[in-house]
C-alpha cells in the first residue's frame, strides 16, 4: 500500500516526494491521500453514470435494437417489443378487392415481414426525431401501381387523401398511397411519428401537425383483427414495438 502511495505521488511531484521520504509524519498522510484518491474516483464514475442516465432518458431519437439512432432512408423491420404478441413484422395485403393494400401485422412471429423506411419532414435532416412529422413507406413491391407510402383511410374506396375523410368515431385503417413529402391539407393523411413506449418500446401515433388549418382524429396505431387478418389501425392498445436495421 505504502508502495502505491510513493508512486502516485512521485508522479505528481518527484521533489515533494523526495523531501518527505525521511519524514515520519508522511506516513500518516498516506490514508488521508488514498482516502482523497478513492473519494475522487467514486464522485468521477458516480457523475458519468448519471450522466449517461440522464442522456438516455432525455433522448430524442429513436434507437434500433443494436443501439444505434434510427437513420432517414435505411431499412428497417418492426418487432413487436413483448414476446406475448402473437403477431409478427408488418407486411401489405389487400382488402376488399381493392387497392391500394392495406398495412397488417403478420400472424405469426416467425415471420419478420417487409421492411420500411423513415423519411423527415425535412428531407435534409440527417436523423428522425420522436415525436415529429415522418413519411414511413414499405420497401417493396406490390401488384398496385400505387406508392407503398403509408397514409391514414377510413377503409372504403381510396379514402384518407385529406382531413375532410377524418371524422371523430370512424374506423381509420393505415394503408398504401400515400404521397412523400408535400406537407399541406391534401398530404395530411400520410404523416405519422414514432414516440417512446415504455421503457425499451416505440409506437407510431397519427397527430399530423403539418397542417395548420386541417381537422384531423389523432390516436396510437395499434392491431384491430378482422376476418382472420391483423389490420392496422387507430385503436386504444398500441401496437408497440423495437426496430432492428435489415
Amino acid at each position: 500500500m505504502y508502495a502505491y502511495a510513493y508512486s502516485y505521488i512521485y508522479s505528481h511531484n518527484s521533489c515533494i516526494l523526495h523531501s518527505l521520504q525521511h519524514n515520519m509524519k508522511f506516513k500518516l498522510l498516506i490514508p488521508y491521500l488514498l482516502s482523497t484518491l478513492l473519494s475522487s474516483c467514486y464522485i468521477t464514475s458516480t457523475q458519468s453514470l448519471q450522466t449517461t442516465i440522464v442522456a438516455a432518458t432525455t433522448a430524442t431519437t429513436p434507437f434500433d435494437s443494436d443501439g444505434h439512432e434510427i437513420q432517414p432512408g435505411l431499412k428497417y423491420y418492426i418487432t413487436p417489443a413483448q414476446s406475448n404478441d402473437s403477431g409478427g413484422g408488418l407486411s401489405l395485403a389487400i382488402r376488399g378487392g381493392i387497392c391500394p393494400p392495406f398495412v397488417v401485422q403478420e400472424n405469426t412471429q416467425l415471420s419478420k415481414g417487409l421492411t420500411l423506411r423513415f423519411l423527415p419532414l425535412d428531407n435534409k435532416q440527417n436523423a428522425i426525431y420522436l415525436s415529429s412529422d415522418l413519411n414511413i413507406l414499405f420497401n417493396a413491391a406490390t401488384i398496385c401501381v400505387q406508392s407503398t407510402v403509408w397514409k391514414l383511410s377510413n377503409g372504403v374506396g381510396s379514402g384518407g387523401g385529406g382531413s375532410d375523410d377524418m371524422v371523430a368515431g370512424r374506423k381509420y385503417y393505415v394503408r398504401s398511397g400515400g404521397i412523400i413529402g408535400r406537407p399541406g391539407v391534401g398530404t395530411v393523411s400520410n404523416w405519422f411519428r414514432i414516440e417512446k413506449a415504455g421503457d425499451i418500446g416505440y409506437k407510431i401515433v397519427f397527430c399530423p401537425s403539418v397542417c395548420s388549418s386541417c381537422k384531423v382524429v389523432c390516436g396510437d396505431v395499434g392491431v384491430l383483427e378482422e376476418n382472420g387478418k391483423r389490420w392496422l389501425a387507430l385503436v386504444d392498445q398500441p401496437l408497440v414495438f423495437t426496430l432492428k436495421k435489415a
